[in-house]
């Protein structure tokens, strides 16, 4: 009974506990809204504050406009009333003038005529018809050179005066709508497009904000990754060039800007950026190769290394979580172990391996090599490949090898079988494959010229392979695959190859 009691006792106490804490947490949740609240109201305060200093500002530059304007018109008017008032005084002094001599001349007409006789007459009216003839009133234009009117003066601002007033506060911009079907994501590019739901004049900008995620659809509440920021766009499209694609999706949103203020995110929307992405193991690698991240260089004095190091080293790279290479989320395709209950390559196989495997799909990497290497050579091979095989010679490899040794050649191997390659040695290697349709082919990087095509069926999971004496190569994932490979696999689907003895 008493123990009954007791935990009745107890499960009460849990219960007023719950109350209290559920209590607790609503209060909480009110006090941080009352804040919220408050804060609004400080921000609401200063913002309004700020617009009507920008609204006064604005009003005032524009009175400054109009007093210089008025000013500018003003001193027109006056520059052309003074033009014309010297004009037409300098022709009324003329006018007086003419006007003095011409009475002179006349009435000394009147007095000679009167006072001559007969027989003077004939000369005196010769005399006064020179003088006539010469006086300046015969000679003055009787025609204003100057108008009175200032008509080509007057303005009409009733055009001004309605834009005036329909001056009115900015309206926030629409919302832009992201087109998924008419964004394009290749060649490592992502062109984005979008479009407002009215046409709006009045958008200055775009700005466009991206960042890269492993999960398809929406953004989430936490993500690894920043969003990054394209400002000043002008068009309704965008185009990111040079990207490196070692996340699956990339999610997009973009706002539009008026000179004044911005509008609201679009819909963020999510495209599928799907490259291959992996890192060398160096639990794989040759004691003679030095492995940093996707470098790989050859050391003379690896194989030296004491018995004991080697076994410390081997301790801590058998587990893949602790490879230096090993930087990178973990993927479903990636292996979980490079070298499962083996070794690294040793003896003549300077051999290192990448840690993703390939059982599906279709994957594009490149690799840069010292043309001056001894020894190179890169591919795809098995799991199974032997901790003493070389690349290409065996039939769990296929790669195409550089051999500098003597002299320079370029051949593909594949189960202890070479073909020379007749082309120029590219220091850029890219690797096409396609586990589907048994593809490895190999490229010039740079031209995207094909140098050969394996065709086989892979019967296991192959893995990127390579290999290197006496010099050094670098390795670039989170490529796709260009769209000049694939029209080029297309085009070739159908057409027999020459490396048929090597499959």
């Amino acid at each position: 009974m008493y123990n009954c009691s007791y935990v009745i006792f107890i499960c009460d106490d849990l219960k007023n506990m719950k109350i209290i804490t559920t209590l607790a947490l609503k209060n909480e949740e009110i006090q941080n809204f009352i804040c919220c609240l408050k804060q609004s109201l400080e921000n609401l305060e200063a913002n309004s504050n700020r617009v009507q200093e920008d609204l006064e500002s604005e009003f005032s530059s524009l009175h400054a406009i109009l007093d210089v304007l008025k000013e500018g018109m003003v001193t027109r008017i006056k520059q052309e009333r003074a033009s014309r008032t010297y004009e037409l005084q300098s022709q009324l002094s003329a006018c007086t003038k003419a006007l003095e001599s011409s009475e002179e001349l006349l009435e000394l007409a009147n007095q000679t005529l009167c006072s001559s006789e007969n027989d003077n007459f004939t000369q005196a009216a010769k005399e006064i018809k020179d003088s006539v003839t010469m006086a300046p009133a015969f000679r003055l234009s009787l025609k204003a050179k100057a108008s009175d009117s200032m008509n080509h003066m007057m303005v009409d601002f009733t055009q001004e005066r309605n834009m005036l007033q329909a001056i009115k506060f900015l309206p926030v911009p629409a919302t832009p709508e992201i087109h998924v079907a008419e964004c394009q994501v290749f060649d490592n590019t992502v062109t984005v497009v979008w479009t407002l739901p009215e046409p709006d004049s009045k958008i200055d900008h775009y700005i466009l904000e991206y960042r890269r995620t492993n999960h398809d659809g929406p953004p989430r509440a936490r993500e690894d990754y920043p969003w990054m920021v394209v400002e000043g766009i002008k068009e309704t499209e965008f185009t990111l060039t040079s990207l490196r694609f070692d996340t699956r999706y990339m999610t997009f949103r973009v706002k539009a800007s008026n000179k004044a203020v911005a509008g609201e995110f679009s819909e963020p929307v999510t495209l599928e950026t799907h490259a291959f992405v992996f890192k060398l193991d160096a639990g794989s690698a040759h004691q003679n190769l030095k492995v940093e991240d996707l470098s790989v260089e050859w050391d003379s004095s690896g194989g030296k290394v004491a018995v004991q190091d080697i076994r410390k080293e081997k301790n801590r790279t058998s587990s893949p979580m602790h490879s230096p290479a090993r930087t990178a989320m973990m993927s479903p395709k990636r292996a979980p172990s490079a070298r499962v209950g083996r070794d690294r390559f040793t003896a003549e196989s300077y051999t290192v391996l990448g840690d993703t495997m390939i059982d599906a799909g279709q994957y594009y990497w490149e690799v840069r090599f010292d043309k001056e290497s001894k020894s190179f050579a890169a591919g795809v091979a098995l799991r199974s490949l032997g901790r003493f095989d070389q690349l290409g010679k065996s039939n769990a490899s296929w790669c195409i090898h550089l051999n500098n040794w003597l002299q320079q050649s370029l051949t593909a191997k594949h189960n202890n079988k070479a073909r020379t390659l007749d082309c120029p040695i590219p220091d850029r290697i890219g690797i096409y494959c396609n586990y589907e349709e048994g593809t490895l082919s190999f490229y010039n990087s740079r031209t995207k010229t094909l140098l050969h095509t394996f065709r086989t069926k892979f019967q296991q999971p192959v893995i990127p392979a390579f290999m290197v004496w006496n010099g050094s190569f670098s390795v670039q994932t989170g490529l796709q695959v260009p769209i000049i490979v694939l029209s080029g696999q297309k085009r070739n689907s159908n057409t027999s190859s020459s490396n048929a003895s090597l499959t």
